[in-house]
């Protein structure tokens, strides 16, 4: 019989090799979903409405990774960047790959400090009626990036985005971000991930990096 000497808080035991892997096995924490599954196990196509949001970072390298891969796999993606001037490092990417359409207004002034001014309002309703083209091009995925932030400073209307919902509902992958979502939008998805802000070197003085941040 093969022995191994384990350590526990008690000191030095000997045991068998399967009497160590059971003691390994019960200590395991085993990871859960938070909710039951419910329903048949099926295979649902395409159609599902995304939905990431929340003051963390993550939320457009999650839709970016996302789309590569279903670039990867041969789905037609049509990205859409509403709050942002397209100069993040992801659009040099979304260039060489054939099958992702990047598209962004151009230039978005900071908004922050002053509040929506008239270019402001036009990059979200361009950004939008990309989309609403993109639809009738019946693609695999679109991706909204930050449109829920129009809902905060009020350059785009809810009802809007509830438009571009349905239309896609059942059809179209969609996702949409942002730092907020409204519940009546919430309700309508079929994955909704909140990103939660724990730390952040910007509010020890860091300036935002290129490739890391943008």
């Amino acid at each position: 019989m093969i022995r191994l000497d384990i350590l526990n808080a008690a000191g030095y035991y000997l045991c068998t090799p399967e009497a160590a892997i059971g003691k390994a096995r019960s200590e395991v924490t085993v990871p859960h979903y938070t909710k039951e599954r419910a329903g048949f196990v099926r295979d649902e196509g395409f159609g599902l409405f995304h939905i990431y949001y929340g003051q963390g970072v993550g939320k457009t390298t999650r839709t970016v990774g996302l789309t590569i891969r279903a670039a990867g796999e041969g789905l037609e993606v049509h990205f859409v960047q509403f709050m942002k001037s397209g100069t993040s490092g992801e659009v040099k990417i979304f260039e060489r790959i054939p099958r992702i359409h990047y598209w962004c207004a151009g230039e978005h002034p900071f908004i922050m400090s002053h509040g929506p001014e008239a270019i402001h309002y036009e990059h979200a309703a361009k950004g939008l009626a990309y989309a609403q083209a993109a639809v009738e091009k019946k693609p695999d995925l679109i991706v909204c990036d930050e449109i829920l932030d129009t809902l905060l400073f009020n350059t785009l209307r809810k009802e809007q985005l509830l438009e571009l919902v349905y239309q896609c509902k059942g059809k179209i992958e969609l996702v949409m971000t942002g730092r907020s979502a409204p519940e009546d939008i919430l309700e309508l998805a079929d994955y909704a991930t909140e990103f939660v802000q724990v730390k952040h070197p910007y509010y020890t003085g860091s300036r935002a990096r290129k490739g890391i941040e943008y």
